[in-house]
């Protein structure tokens, strides 16, 4: 059964910093595409920040180029998000997700249920 658990949400006042886990089991993700998305109130889910099993490749939206940071464990199967000079409107439920169609909703097969994040103005 394939798990993914996310960690390390929670009250952090603007400009400060949050690091996300992203706990993977159940299969090898050896060749899939793993990414942090996330879903503010009112709002559709987007795309946050990608990279793939290997590492090789990262990719990130335009609104957190810069201030966030994704990275991979393969020993621990955990994918980190390190999110720096957070602002209110980064206030969403982050997903950890996973799938070989690329960095999009679509090709995700594999979601954690979520971690909430509030940035406090």
């Amino acid at each position: 059964q394939v798990q993914l658990v996310e960690s390390g949400g929670g009250l952090v006042q603007a400009g400060g910093s949050l690091r996300l886990s992203c706990a993977a089991s159940g299969r090898s993700f050896s060749s899939y595409f793993l990414g942090w998305f996330r879903q503010a109130p009112g709002k559709e889910r987007e795309f946050v920040a990608g990279i793939t099993w290997s590492g090789i490749s990262t990719h990130y939206a335009d609104s957190v180029k810069g201030r966030f940071t994704i990275s991979r464990d393969n020993a621990k199967n955990t994918v980190y998000l390190q999110m720096n000079s957070l602002k209110p409107e980064d206030t969403a439920v982050y997903y950890c997700a996973a799938g070989p169609g690329g960095w999009v909703l679509q090709g995700m097969n594999y979601w954690g249920k979520g971690t909430l994040v509030t940035v406090s103005s």
